[in-house]
């Protein structure tokens, strides 16, 4: 499942990140790495996602929120 289309308040486990390289390194460096849990907290009508990962929240566009795969954490 795309990040984008994940629930609000739903936990969900980073898969693959499908992005350019630069854009993927970066959100690696922000802690966006394989098998790290990520919680959406927000989604606003024009595509922008607020996630928070590692205890940091992050608001993201659904350009790159679009190119995250994910599955649900498991409980």
């Amino acid at each position: 499942m795309l990040l984008s289309k994940a629930e609000i308040g739903g936990i969900y486990e980073i898969e693959e990140i499908n992005l350019p390289v630069d854009t993927k390194r970066r959100l690696e460096a922000l802690g966006f790495t394989g098998r790290t849990n990520i919680e959406v907290m927000n989604r606003k009508a024009y595509g922008a996602v607020i996630v928070k990962v590692r205890g940091t929240r992050f608001a993201m566009g659904k350009r790159i929120a679009s190119g995250i795969l994910v599955k649900e954490a498991a409980a």
